[in-house]
């Protein structure tokens, strides 16, 4: 027993990082949690496509218009389930497909959120920083294209862009930058009034510098939920054009796209061609929107109601 006179240190646990506090924050949430590792596994499966899928589907030595159209789960001539979830009109496994689909739809998702990300946020900054005429012509600009549709705009685009993966992408970030510009620019107007900043500016600092170094830093917040709902909004619409026939050509097919080349079969009852790449994109699109719906109330805990 130790006396009245003895110290007893207690131990104290070293405070959090901000990193350790986010993690702790984000999983917290159990459907947060579960959205994330479905999603880290959808990556991982559409990375490795090659070595997961069953089947090339694209590759015409292996793919038997023979074996068109089976039904999920048919049992081949050995006795072994061949095609757990069917083959489509020209052969294709639609497992395999689906895993190549899924690495399509989230490569365009993502590249085209994050380079709509890094111009939108470039001008955003421009205008806050600067004010004046040029904060209201870019302003004015971002406004207009947010009043239309961005359905539409992207639909004018690929008419007369054309198909292709790098059409696409031009068309998605085009779409998005207005989303990020305006997000980033009224984040980045409450950090220019602040007194770090105006010292900053006092001190002749370059405009890049103050922009990029002192403002951009305390805005990531907002940011980083944008650009995850954002990708989900690309994935779709991307999804959505194709199956208009106006997105991605049919040797670089996405999730729409598979769901449009089955669209034709749903009357005869062969709905499995359509129906699993259209769950498989819902549940990419949910488990992005959860994720993303949640870091909104981790960085922003006044949102939690």
């Amino acid at each position: 027993m130790p006396s009245r006179d003895e110290h007893v240190e207690v131990p104290v646990a070293p405070p959090e990082t901000p990193g350790q506090r986010l993690w702790r924050q984000f999983s917290s949430s159990r459907v947060a949690t579960a959205s994330a590792i479905f999603l880290l596994i959808l990556i991982v499966v559409a990375l490795a496509a090659p070595f997961v899928a069953p089947q090339d589907p694209y590759d015409l030595a292996k793919v038997s218009i023979l074996e068109a159209e089976k039904a999920p789960g048919a049992i081949s001539a050995d006795g072994s389930i061949r095609y757990l979830l069917g083959t489509d009109g020209a052969g294709r496994d639609v497992l395999s497909a689906i895993i190549y689909g899924l690495r399509i739809s989230i490569g365009i998702g993502f590249a085209s959120a994050i380079a709509a990300l890094l111009f939108g946020v470039c001008v955003g900054l421009v205008a806050a920083h600067f004010g004046g005429r040029v904060d209201a012509t870019i302003m004015r600009i971002v406004d207009v294209q947010l009043s239309i549709p961005a359905i539409l705009i992207a639909l004018v685009l690929l008419a007369a862009l054309g198909q292709g993966v790098d059409k696409t992408l031009l068309a998605l970030i085009i779409v998005q930058w207005a989303y990020f510009a305006r997000n980033v620019r009224g984040s980045a107007m409450v950090e220019r009034k602040k007194e770090y900043v105006e010292a900053a500016i006092g001190q002749g600092l370059p405009a890049t510098r103050v922009m990029f170094r002192h403002i951009l830093p305390n805005c990531m917040a907002p940011l980083v939920v944008t650009a995850t709902l954002q990708m989900a909004h690309a994935i779709t619409l991307e999804a959505t054009m194709s199956f208009l026939g106006i997105g991605l050509p049919q040797t670089k097919p996405s999730l729409g796209l598979l769901i449009s080349n089955g669209f034709d079969y749903m009357l005869s009852n062969q709905y499995w061609i359509s129906v699993f790449p259209g769950v498989a994109l819902v549940m990419l699109v949910i488990s992005i929107n959860l994720i993303g719906d949640h870091l909104r109330t981790v960085l922003n805990p006044k949102l939690d109601v």
